[in-house]
């Protein structure tokens, strides 16, 4: 637990979490409550809950704090200086280099998860890909939730890679992911056709869209958010033919998606013979997000182009 400063003739904790809020709300932070009452807990490690009734009992201000909430007003992000990232069920571990897993990519695991447990029980150990794994969020949750899975994942940054070593590493995962330092474009030859399940969250933002949030556009990578050309589908469309090339037939492809692209990558797969059961899914803001498909061919297919 944090050590708590000294409260004589200074600032106790109630009064301190206010004067955070109001800090960063003026610096436009989302949630600035939320997020003083993290980083006072961050210092802590004594539970929301606790540190409210701190709080209420006149606590002192934990040191090291008004430095945190220096930083986030500047709009570091919150895991940045946490070094946490809740994803479901389990907290990662994050910071420079890596993008910073999003709450709407959770409903990207749950599409996941819904189609392996429709398999069962004929699908007893299925075979999952994550290309472009990042943290390393969506292969760790698989393997945890899903514990029966083999978990394959890609990452070309090598920073991303160091981050996601340490997630798929947690007691909770259990071993069950293999990642490798790579190219989703060629990863895993070996695989080829023997794939259940391929899920991807790839770069795919637009050229000329540069995030709206200064803690995307200041602090994530420029090689997780972008997909390359101007409307952003290069990685996608190859995320697409590296799922075509792994996939077994009858396997599912699930990948997320900016939602001014969910009509283009629909109409794609829908076109081309290799894929049937096109269906795009919505977030958690019912926004356009991700698109599935089903895999109906054993034989290569040609290369997607933009």
């Amino acid at each position: 637990m944090g050590t708590l400063a000294s409260e004589e003739g200074g600032e106790d904790l109630a009064s301190a979490l206010r004067r955070a809020t109001a800090m960063l709300a003026e610096a436009g932070v989302p949630s600035p409550r939320a997020d003083a009452e993290l980083l006072a807990d961050h210092l802590l490690g004594c539970g929301l809950g606790r540190l409210r009734s701190l709080a209420v009992i006149g606590a002192g201000v934990p040191d090291g704090f008004w430095e945190l909430v220096e930083e986030r007003s500047k709009r570091v992000p919150l895991q940045h200086l946490t070094g946490t990232a809740h994803f479901r069920h389990l907290t990662l571990s994050v910071g420079p280099g890596v993008f910073v897993p999003r709450p709407e990519t959770e409903t990207l695991v749950t599409l996941a998860l819904d189609w392996i447990s429709a398999q069962s029980p004929v699908l007893a150990a299925p075979v999952v890909v994550d290309l472009g794994t990042g943290s390393g969020a969506i292969a760790a949750a698989i393997a945890a939730e899903c514990r029966a899975s083999r978990v394959h994942a890609v990452e070309l940054s090598e920073f991303a890679y160091a981050w996601a070593a340490r997630n798929v590493a947690l007691p909770e995962v259990g071993g069950r992911v293999e990642l490798v330092l790579g190219d989703l474009r060629t990863a895993f030859p070996e695989l080829d056709g023997q794939v259940d399940l391929v899920v991807s969250n790839p770069p795919y933002i637009p050229a000329g869209m540069v995030p709206r949030e200064p803690e995307a556009a200041e602090h994530d990578p420029e090689l997780a958010l972008y997909g390359g050309g101007e409307d952003g589908l290069e990685l996608p469309l190859a995320t697409i033919a590296s799922a075509a090339r792994l996939l077994r037939p009858g396997g599912f492809f699930v990948m997320e998606h900016a939602e001014v692209q969910a009509e283009a990558l629909s109409a794609r797969l829908a076109r081309d013979p290799a894929w049937t059961s096109v269906t795009s899914h919505r977030d958690l803001n019912d926004l356009p997000r991700a698109t599935s498909a089903v895999r109906v061919e054993a034989s290569p297919v040609e290369e997607l182009r933009p």
